[in-house]
């Protein structure tokens, strides 16, 4: 899809996020679903007996980048740190002259 020049720059960057976002969870939710059905089909084996699913590990790894990826779509969506570095030069620079 082109950048459409009548549309809001920011807006347009904070509605890619979301999406980046709600596709990411999408993948998350349907392949973990697979590797938790795929581990109670075949068998339930733990990992070295310590009786934990082996899926815990994907599924905690994935959460927390699913974390990571929902705060910079929905909770600072609009401020990336190069932009707040940015802006912080932009003011010391003025501030200066």
């Amino acid at each position: 899809m082109q950048n459409n020049p009548e549309k809001d720059p920011v807006l347009w960057e904070i509605a890619q996020k979301r999406a980046s976002f709600k596709w990411n969870l999408a993948s998350y939710i349907i392949v973990n679903t697979f590797l938790w059905l795929l581990w109670y089909f075949t068998g339930n084996r733990y990992v070295h007996e310590s009786h934990i699913p082996w899926p815990v590990w994907p599924t905690l790894g994935w959460g927390i980048g699913i974390v990571f990826h929902y705060m910079g779509a929905y909770v600072f969506p609009k401020q990336t740190s190069a932009e707040t570095e940015y802006e912080k030069l932009l003011r010391s620079k003025q501030n200066k002259h």
